[in-house]
């Protein structure tokens, strides 16, 4: 049995270009990997089968689990005739806006082409990625890099600046395709921030960061989904710190330069919210459990 750790992810920027003539957006944003993270059991199987078991409630375990496509699309990939049981620990929110569902399958296929010894490089790995979400590519590598396309053209970002992250999940669902259908001309951009936070990130500028943080999508999600915008009122009173989004939301988050800030930050909200997580970044995940 081998285990891999699949990381959620965060939105450090995420602009809107426009509608791409293939129906998707086009993105350009900065994504971050942070220290929270599923983890995925794997084992071979000789029955030529995929079963999956998780230790969440609530979410497919066939065909529409992300996991189940990533280990189809390997074994069609390398040409095995074998099978596979995947076990999933869930810690990551899901439907939160945190890429958890991109990373397990990102987790599946590095886990897979280490239990079988296929030798595949990670560039070669994020090309399959790429037929699973436009997220998957990112998840494979993790660390931080700028995301273009639809998401799956990334520009890893090297630094070794260490940011604290409070997430807020609100227990609630949100469409990230009704999201992205609600966009209108006014959102969309012409100039990207994603640059201007790569630079301050390699200068490690702790209150830079926060300041440049933005998201185009956060202004429709605030607008379908009022009680996700009064959270985010809510949480930025108790904390005094600027509330961002990740993604297509719900799950909002604060960033602190210092452990102590963080701690302080999290005992306030854990006083009046239950789905309350203390993180940081993570910049070079290791492969593997």
């Amino acid at each position: 049995m081998l285990l891999e750790r699949a990381y959620a992810k965060i939105n450090l920027t995420l602009d809107v270009l426009g509608r791409r003539p293939d129906g998707y957006h086009e993105v350009d944003m900065v994504m971050q990997s942070i220290d929270l993270s599923d983890l995925v059991w794997l084992d071979k199987r000789y029955d030529g089968r995929i079963v999956l078991e998780t230790s969440a409630a609530h979410i497919p375990t066939d065909d529409r689990n992300l996991c189940v496509q990533a280990a189809k699309v390997f074994f069609r990939h390398t040409g095995i005739q074998s099978g596979v049981h995947i076990n999933l620990e869930k810690n990551i929110p899901v439907a939160a806006g945190l890429a958890g569902g991109s990373s397990d399958a990102a987790a599946v296929l590095r886990g897979l082409n280490r239990l079988f010894g296929t030798e595949r490089s990670l560039g070669e790995i994020a090309e399959m990625a790429a037929e699973i979400g436009s997220d998957v590519p990112f998840c494979v590598y993790g660390g931080t890099a700028i995301a273009q396309g639809r998401g799956e053209r990334l520009t890893h970002i090297p630094h070794q600046c260490q940011m604290q992250v409070l997430l807020i999940h609100p227990r609630m669902f949100v469409s990230t395709g009704e999201i992205y259908q609600a966009l209108e001309p006014g959102d969309f951009v012409s100039h990207t921030t994603s640059l201007v936070m790569k630079e301050a990130l390699q200068k490690q500028d702790v209150d830079a960061i926060p300041k440049l943080v933005a998201n185009r999508l956060q202004r429709v999600t605030f607008s379908l989904y009022p009680e996700v915008a009064q959270l985010a009122d809510k949480v930025e009173t108790v904390t005094r710190t600027r509330v961002h989004m990740s993604g297509s939301g719900p799950t909002l988050f604060c960033l602190a330069p210092t452990v102590q800030q963080a701690n302080r930050m999290y005992n306030a909200l854990r006083g009046i919210m239950r789905d309350v997580y203390m993180t940081h970044f993570v910049t070079n995940p290791p492969v593997g459990g």
